[in-house]
């Protein structure tokens, strides 16, 4: 499939919405790494939150305070979840089976 040919004013507000998601991403996984946010509760609202359910699972628990990508690999692997799996992506087991490894 062909991408749509888009003006340069088109392009700059696809750019500006595209930075905006990113960095509403990256104040998510900010308040997941001060404890302002947990992931069950970040879980509990991937299916209705934009921002949430866009976001990779993966990224979520990399967030979790003492959490590294060799645990995050090990957690995933652990509850059938791939890795590029995003949030919103989830069914209800696969959110239950991490919520209950997170603890």
């Amino acid at each position: 499939m062909a991408l749509p040919t888009l003006t340069p004013e088109q392009r700059q507000e696809a750019l500006k919405k595209a930075a905006a998601a990113r960095t509403a991403r990256k104040e998510l996984r900010d308040k997941i790494a001060s404890g302002e946010e947990t992931i069950p509760s970040v879980l509990g609202r991937a299916k209705t939150d934009q921002i949430v359910g866009k976001t990779k699972v993966a990224d979520l628990l990399k967030s979790v305070p003492g959490w590294g990508p060799a645990k995050v690999s090990k957690v995933l692997e652990e509850t059938g979840i791939d890795a590029s799996r995003r949030a919103a992506g989830l069914g209800e087991r696969q959110r239950e089976a991490l919520i209950s490894a997170v603890g």
